[in-house]
């Protein structure tokens, strides 16, 4: 929103306010006095034709012949306050991201375990899909349609958010069918959650509940900024205003793996990492408590290569910094195999460069990133 923007809701407000009050005291039972159109001769400020634009490219997904085994009856308690339905049906949301070839993503949990997946587009059309790929351990999934007459979203660069930063959720909440809700960004690169294995949710105040999975986190302009994956509720399942989505860029990576070859294939450096406590601030001459502390370097692997040691502290990774190790871990795991990328850190208060190229998760090293 613009600072132009800003200030003339926050005086049409106040007009609008002002109005408000005025027909309120002056209202003697005879006259009654409805709601003005406009403030200043401007306009209502209103989301509908955004709205508009953006709600044709949400669709609701209804699934039959679910495993019961694949939903993780204590994750969904945790976050809903309930134990999951043991029905063999589902509903969920998801975003059509490519018109021409019918392209859907949503959370892999939505589709995982589905032997039958029905779309149906804002204007009532129904579609049966086909499940493309799933990435289970961020929750991301694509599956296709038939390409008809469809309106696709635009992806937001996510890394641009700002908390405060005004945004709309829209899904099929309780499978009531599609639904609007508004609130702010109310933090970044939420982890450590134990939700999925590769987390840096944005959190939102705007309501989410079941059902809203997969579906559409926008801003303004009606483009996505996540995919609104989970809540922490009460024993209703109802939100409380703690709302979590998988932001549009680590989404577009994950869809392009997944369209691509049907899998993501995530990176390593080969090092075991941990984060920065107080006490090391002063040991490794650092400023402050963000980046990961390498404890460990795989001998062969890209850190060791890139001459990387125990003891650096890893501050930007691509380009992106590093907060800790949950978020260097994010980073790495995200980048395609073969990607050299420049990684700064702090080696005995210097400031260093160097450049790693990515390499494929060697399971028998149990090292991540």
């Amino acid at each position: 929103m613009t600072k132009w923007t800003t200030d003339w809701f926050s005086k049409s407000t106040q007009s609008l306010c002002g109005l408000l009050l005025a027909v309120t005291l002056s209202y003697s039972g005879v006259v009654s006095a409805a709601l003005p159109s406009s403030v200043n001769g401007q306009p209502l400020p209103s989301l509908a034709d955004m709205l508009e634009r953006a709600m044709p490219a949400v669709v609701d997904i209804s699934t039959e012949g679910r495993n019961s085994n694949t939903v993780d009856n204590n994750a969904y308690q945790r976050l809903f306050g309930r134990v999951a339905p043991k029905d063999s049906k589902g509903t969920g949301s998801g975003i059509i991201v490519d018109a021409k070839l019918g392209y859907i993503v949503t959370n892999a949990h939505v589709i995982q375990g589905a032997a039958k997946i029905k779309v149906t587009l804002n204007d009532g059309r129904e579609f049966l899909a086909e499940v493309i790929g799933q990435d289970t351990e961020a929750d991301v999934g694509v599956i296709q349609i038939q390409p008809e007459r469809l309106i696709a979203m635009k992806l937001a660069n996510s890394n641009t958010l700002r908390v405060g930063d005004f945004v709309v959720a829209i899904g099929n909440p309780f499978g009531l069918g599609q639904t609007a809700t508004s609130g702010i960004i109310s933090a970044l690169g939420r982890s450590g959650l134990g939700i999925e294995s590769y987390e840096d949710f944005i959190q939102t105040d705007a309501p989410i509940n079941p059902g809203n999975s997969g579906g559409a986190l926008v801003n303004l302009r009606g483009e996505l900024v996540g995919i609104n994956t989970a809540i922490l509720g009460g024993r209703s399942g109802g939100s409380v205003g703690i709302g979590f989505a998988i932001p549009s860029n680590m989404v577009s990576n994950i869809k392009s793996q997944l369209i691509q070859s049907g899998e993501v294939v995530r990176g390593q450096l080969g090092v075991e990492i941990q984060n920065l406590s107080s006490d090391m601030i002063a040991k490794y001459k650092l400023k402050d408590t963000e980046g990961a502390l390498i404890s460990r370097v795989v001998i062969g692997s890209p850190a060791d290569d890139a001459g990387l040691k125990s003891g650096d502290v890893i501050i930007q990774a691509n380009g992106n910094r590093v907060k800790n190790s949950v978020n260097l871990k994010n980073i790495i795991g995200n980048l395609r195999i073969g990607t050299r990328a420049s990684i700064e850190f702090v080696r005995e208060g210097r400031a260093l460069i160097t450049v790693a190229e990515i390499e494929k998760v060697d399971s028998r090293s149990g090292f991540r990133p």
